[in-house]
């Protein structure tokens, strides 16, 4: 694959690549990160790769996370590693299925209420993992419950 240098559509002037600030806004929360992407000295024009892309949407679920009080992503590794589990485990015991924990880790995914809330309360209690384990599958448990 080359390497084409872009132009910019408004000066025609050769784009560079460059990281600038950018401030995302969530309900009445902003974020400000470094975004990678082409930039144009002579214009606000930028473009951005789907690498590049995958920052702002990663910071976004970050800030909407923030607002909306759900764990964010290292949290969610910490409580993940806490309690001995790979993210498949994870994803199969606790819910989201077995690349649901490498998506909220990586911040690719917001985390539901449900999942957030399991989490907060095996953080505080991380011996109910067991009450987990023991009862997939266990459709007569279930029923005494």
């Amino acid at each position: 694959m080359t390497d084409i240098t872009p132009i910019c559509p408004i000066t025609g002037a050769s784009m560079r690549r460059d990281v600038r600030f950018m401030t995302l806004t969530y309900r009445t929360e902003s974020i400000t990160f470094d975004m990678p992407g082409w930039y144009c000295d002579e214009s606000d024009e930028s473009i951005h790769t789907s690498e590049d892309m995958k920052v702002s949407d990663r910071m976004l679920n970050l800030l909407k996370a923030r607002v909306e009080r759900l764990l964010e992503p290292k949290e969610i590794r910490r409580i993940r590693k806490k309690l001995h589990l790979t993210q498949s485990q994870a994803g199969e015991l606790i819910g989201g299925g077995p690349r649901a924990f490498q998506k909220y880790e990586a911040g690719d995914l917001l985390p539901s209420r449900a999942i957030t809330s399991a989490l907060i309360l095996l953080d505080h209690d991380p011996a109910a993992i067991a009450i987990l384990k023991n009862g997939q599958g266990n459709s007569e448990m279930r029923l005494l419950s």
